[in-house]
């Protein structure tokens, strides 16, 4: 069962520590957050590192790259949608919806690849697919 491609995403709003990340999903790039004095990544984007809580941040390009740690077909709405966590190439996991494949066909440890839906206002939704 493929996504549906009528789903209506409801659009994200832009805080002040997440808009880099839309301005760069607007021009087709997925960008995390990592910190630079413990050295990991993390997602959300936020300031201060989850880790260590050190202020200094930074802005990387991800390699897009995952797999998928867990996930779930809502069949009983009336567009049906994949919600999954992916563990990211860099070491983040990321809530997300899987798209572009066959629902039956998804399964645990799956690679996967990020890529981007417009939201109803047209704002880029981070989504994962099959690799």
């Amino acid at each position: 069962m493929l996504m549906s491609k009528d789903r209506k995403l409801p659009a994200p709003t832009p805080g002040l520590e997440s808009q880099p990340f839309f301005d760069a999903a607007k021009e087709g790039r997925f960008l995390i957050k990592k910190c630079t004095a413990c050295g990991k990544a993390h997602w959300y984007p936020r300031a201060v590192c989850p880790f260590c809580a050190s202020e200094e941040t930074e802005w990387v390009e991800s390699l897009g790259k995952g797999t998928i740690y867990s996930f779930s077909v809502m069949r009983r709405v009336p567009e049906p949608f994949a919600l999954a966590y992916v563990t990211l190439a860099e070491g983040p996991t990321v809530l997300t919806n899987l798209v572009d494949c066959d629902f039956d066909e998804l399964q645990i440890g799956q690679p996967v690849t990020f890529t981007f839906k417009p939201a109803d206002n047209d704002t880029p939704v981070l989504m994962f697919k099959p690799a």
